[in-house]
């Protein structure tokens, strides 16, 4: 509920978390004013006067935890604004972030406080969390833990807000269009065509519904195609920038389908409910979240059967990743493709209008699980609820096992794969908290699976014969990284954008030194080093384990970098400094207590 109450509590959470982020890239650089058995306390004062105290204790990665109730603000103005707010305009009026870009970072920061206050009633207790059905926690997870505006949702009203949002948990209906056969590209794996997909997806008495809709308007389904819309897509954009096909009737809306389906973290992404063995079905959404529009690029969605079945065979044609590691893989097996016919011929047109109309189905999380096995998303480990219980605490207690033990069995379980499609095939996922999926047994880290190929999978520029493979059209759709880009995807994707929060709830909560967290980490990189030592030279050239390494940040990117220009490429992630590698601090401080 919309209380004063929620909203205050939700407000000063943020500001923490703003707080502490923008410590971290450098956004505020605060004076340390006293320090205590490990707590700091440091002041920051903005150009008007307004006084910031708060405590926070350090962290490794040149981080700081703030402790979210002994945070002061003196305002030098008397106003009603948020706090958060008093915050952002006081970043702002420092220089160098345009009060363009202020005002709109201020409709996301009022979203998200939104979201965040409905939150509170809405929770459940981590105690049943950790049973939940995949699909149903992902209604309870609060957004991306490092970028401050997670929910700013640019696009969506209120209305939109109760419908759609995957906090809501409210199972929806997929509406389907049909669409001319000259306008719209199938691609598959090899092995999988249009009529199976539809057959599996809408089944026959659908289908047959949806045939009978055409032939009432005198139209040929043998020349269409169908394809499910998100009801919010189909309202906000289609209608309009397709107008002129839908009054041809190259386009034409069809009903929904009888299956209900859960919305993810994602928004744009479902799992069918009905039918759990059913596709997940990833759709455009012209919304703007965190970083970037909720779109599907076309080039990269014509792609992603090609990527998924490149990922696949180096899975199935290496025993380590498929008996050892255990690893895996969501294939994206089946797409579909719209380009607007004005837009993609407009040189510099932005991306957002070349990502519209499109689909991308998506093997299901429950055909990959075994018995007993369960999934959640990475990102959940880093829940807490509303009681202050942090959701790895409970999995923790339940397993069985020690901290060490559990985390021993979690690193031992996302790594080795990620790290060997790194050093012997120069290729990488986006291991972030949505991407990974860990699959547990017994509340115990048991593998890993991964997921979100088409926007996601990179490749090094390094000449490697395992690359040799790729076609000309799958190289220049993947992103090449030089060494150091590449390995950004592990540093901060995985290590910074998950492991920096876990090793921080885990020190808070369960007195599990973060110290010891990052050395069983580096631990598991040496361990997989000694397993394949003919990988020498791509261990020095994607070098995990140097002291320092380029800081990627998050909000910066929005807040200075790119604001909210409408370019022709999606945003990447801006970079500002260095950042103090953790996985070198724990091995300096090894040697110095053992001298």
């Amino acid at each position: 509920m919309l209380t004063e109450e929620n909203w205050k509590l939700a407000d000063k959470q943020l500001v923490a978390k703003m707080l502490q982020e923008f410590i971290y890239e450098e956004i505020l650089v605060p004076e340390l004013i006293t320090e205590a058995n490990g707590i700091y306390e440091y002041k920051w004062t903005d150009k008007k006067g307004t006084v910031y105290k708060f405590q926070a204790k350090k962290r490794l990665f040149d981080s700081v935890s703030v402790v979210f109730d002994m945070i002061e603000i003196d305002t030098k103005d008397e106003n009603n604004m948020p706090l958060s707010l008093t915050l952002l305009q006081s970043i702002q009026e420092e220089g160098g972030m345009s009060g363009s870009t202020a005002g709109h970072l201020v409709r996301e920061y009022l979203h998200t406080l939104v979201a965040d206050t409905h939150l509170k009633e809405r929770s459940k207790r981590s105690e049943e969390l950790v049973d939940l059905d995949y699909a149903e926690l992902e209604g309870e997870m609060t957004g991306h833990p490092w970028i401050t505006y997670n929910k700013g949702r640019i696009g969506f009203g209120y209305d939109d807000y109760v419908q759609f949002a995957p906090e809501q948990k409210k199972a929806v209906k997929i509406s389907w269009i049909a669409v001319h056969k000259k306008l719209a590209t199938f691609h598959a794996i090899e092995g999988l065509d249009f009529d199976q997909v539809i057959k599996q997806e809408l089944g026959e008495d659908t289908r047959q519904r949806f045939t009978n809709r055409l032939k009432a308007m005198n139209l040929p389904s043998e020349q269409y195609l169908f394809m499910p819309i998100h009801l919010w897509q189909w309202n906000h954009s289609i209608v309009t920038m397709y107008a002129a096909e839908i009054a041809r009737k190259e386009i034409f809306p069809l009903g929904e389908e009888e299956d209900l389906y859960l919305p993810q973290q994602s928004i744009r992404t479902f799992v069918n409910v009905t039918n759990k063995e059913k596709f997940h079905v990833k759709l455009p959404m012209s919304i703007l979240n965190t970083l970037v529009y909720r779109g599907l690029p076309g080039e990269r969605t014509v792609i992603a059967p090609e990527v998924t079945t490149f990922m696949k065979n180096i899975l199935e044609n290496d025993s380590f990743l498929k008996d050892e590691c255990r690893l895996g893989l969501l294939g994206e097996v089946a797409t579909m493709n719209v380009d607007h016919p004005t837009f993609k011929n407009i040189a510099g047109s932005p991306y957002q209008y070349l990502e519209l109309l499109g689909v991308v189905w998506r093997e299901s999380i429950y055909k990959e699980l075994q018995n007993e096995e369960r999934a959640i998303t990475l990102a959940a480990l880093l829940h807490v609820d509303h009681e202050g219980t942090p959701f790895v605490t409970k999995l923790i207690e339940k397993s069985g096992l020690s901290v060490e033990d559990w985390v021993k069995q979690l690193v031992k379980a996302i790594l080795p794969p990620l790290l060997h499609y790194l050093y012997q095939y120069g290729t990488v996922f986006s291991p972030h908290g949505q991407n990974t999926v860990l699959v547990l047994k017994d509340y115990a880290p048991e593998r890993t699976i991964m997921k979100d190929f088409v926007d996601d999978v990179n490749i090094s520029d390094q000449p490697f014969p395992e690359l040799s493979v790729l076609s000309d059209e799958l190289k220049k759709v993947l992103r090449s990284e030089a060494p150091e880009g590449l390995t950004q995807f592990i540093l901060t994707g995985l290590f910074i954008c998950h492991f920096r929060y876990l090793s921080n709830i885990l020190e808070e909560e369960e007195r599990f030194s973060e110290f010891y967290f990052w050395e069983i980490v580096r631990e598991e990189i040496i361990s997989y080093q000694s397993r394949f030592p003919q990988l020498k030279d791509r261990f020095e050239l994607f070098d995990l384990l140097r002291p320092t390494f380029t800081k990627l940040t998050l909000n910066r990117n929005r807040m200075f970098d790119y604001g909210y220009g409408d370019g022709e490429d999606r945003p990447h992630a801006s970079e500002y400094g260095v950042v103090t590698n953790a996985l070198h601090s724990v091995t300096v401080e090894k040697d110095y207590l053992e001298v």
